[in-house]
This record gives C-alpha cells, structure tokens and sequence, in this order.
C-alpha cells in the first residue's frame, strides 16, 4: 500500500492540509469540493431572499446539472487519455476494452453526447415538470465557475511569495 492509499484510510490525513498525499489537495478535487460549498451556499443566500422552497431546490438542482456535467467531461477526458500510450499511467491490459485490445474514442464521443443529452432532458424536466426555479437553475449551474475562481485565486495567492 502506497502512501497515497495510506491517506485514504486514516482519516486525519483526510483533512490535514500538510500531508502531500492528502487527496483533498489535489486540484481537481478541491474544485469539486468548493462547487458543492458554493451551491450550498448560494442555495442558503437564494433561500433567505425568496423565501420560497423552489428556489433553493434550483440551486441544488443546478448544483446536480453542473456535477453531471463535470462527471460527464473529467470520465471523458480520462478515456481519451488513457488512449494515447505515452500519456497513460496505467498498465496496457487496463487500457483495452473490447477483444481487439483497443479503446475506440468514437464510442467516448457518443457517450460525452449521450451524457450531456441526459443533461439537457434532467435540466427541462426540473424546470417544466417540477416547477423550481429557473434562475435558481443557472446560480446553481454558476457554482463551478465561482469555485473555479476560488482555485485562481487560490494559486495566485500562493506565487506572490514565491
């Protein structure tokens, strides 16, 4: 077991900001992290100002599209990387997916397409059938862009002492 699995299962490594291996610094993640807080807290500050229970609802319900969406893109990319030999770190009998041994990166679009379809069809049917709200929707939709300034912010922070 490696370090990094090692942090895995302790559970102070999980949330000591010293540990290199700490899963939680890594970047990607920390983005996740920070879009759930900011929908979070977008969806308190909506739900204070319309005082309405539709409206928090959109948030999360943005929150849910944008979460699907980030889904949908980082297993795609992870497909597509997997694919080219030299950028793989995994081994070649974990890169093959049917009986030739070859990954076939059409069928990677059409799942990206079909996932961001399902996207669509959720995002309607939360607007039309139950009714949340539409605004609510796109606040919720925007917690990954304000986390993602958050992780800017975050790094420029840290080169100013370098």
């Amino acid at each position: 077991m490696n370090q990094f699995e090692q942090c895995l299962w302790n559970p102070w490594n999980l949330w000591n900001p010293w540990n290199p291996w700490n899963p939680w610094n890594l970047v990607i993640n920390r983005i996740a992290r920070d879009t759930a807080l900011a929908c979070l807290a977008i969806a308190l500050v909506f739900f204070l100002f319309k005082r309405t229970l539709a409206a928090p609802l959109g948030v999360l319900g943005g929150g849910l599209l944008i979460g699907l969406s980030f889904w949908a893109i980082r297993s795609t990319v992870d497909t597509l990387i997997a694919l080219q030999p030299s950028l793989s770190r995994r081994s070649r009998d974990a890169a093959t997916a049917d009986e030739t041994g070859l990954k076939r990166p059409r069928f990677a679009l059409v799942k990206f397409f079909t996932r961001h379809g399902i996207v669509a069809l959720a995002a309607y049917g939360m607007m039309v059938r139950l009714h949340v709200d539409p605004l609510g929707v796109l606040l919720g939709v925007t917690s990954l862009g304000i986390a993602v300034g958050v992780e800017a912010l975050r790094d420029l922070r840290w080169r100013r002492f370098l």
